[in-house]
């Protein structure tokens, strides 16, 4: 009986290793943490977006904050490639930031394929990520408990992540501009 439940243990553990595994990350390798409200959270979401130089991905649940969707706006408009896949529902206001980013010609798409798109991370350049709870929303940023990680030159970790972007994007139906 103790050899069948060590077998089934050993076999659960080999079948979720690539979800355990722990890589040491590049040399170079930096990261700055936030928390909110008060914490620095959304500063360094700012942060990120003011120093991509060439490409913004964005995986969202809640969409609602300004001040993130102008600074995307900002980056898109000096030609930085930005890119945004957000849940469907959380986002079918008649005005969301997603909203304004479509009407600015942002590419968005909206993914209806789960109960709950919860996702939160942004991938800049393919060499660094940001994640953590932290919505992109006013309430995330002034109200609630929420927590940000950016960690810098990672190019072997953003490249999972964006894996991950790309099969959401791919998965999902564009946000058309309404107006």
């Amino acid at each position: 009986m103790r050899t069948r439940f060590a077998l089934i243990v050993c076999a659960v553990l080999w079948l979720c290793a690539p979800a355990w595994s722990a890589e040491p990350l590049s040399a170079g390798a930096a990261f700055n943490l936030g928390f909110s409200p008060k914490g620095g959270a959304e500063a360094i979401i700012l942060e990120g977006i003011r120093k991509a130089e060439k490409s913004i991905k964005v995986a969202a649940y809640s969409f609602t904050s300004k001040t993130i969707a102008t600074a995307l706006f900002a980056a898109h408009k000096r030609g930085v490639v930005v890119q945004v896949v957000a849940d469907a529902k959380s986002n079918s206001g008649k005005y969301t930031a997603i909203t304004f980013l479509a009407n600015q010609g942002v590419p968005v798409r909206i993914n209806s394929n789960y109960a709950i798109f919860h996702h939160k991370f942004i991938v800049f350049d393919g060499r660094n990520v940001q994640t953590g709870s932290f919505n992109f929303s006013a309430a995330a940023a002034t109200k609630n408990a929420e927590n940000v990680l950016l960690l810098w030159n990672v190019p072997e970790l953003a490249a999972q992540y964006e894996r991950e972007w790309q099969r959401l994007w791919d998965e999902s139906t564009d946000l058309k501009p309404r107006y």
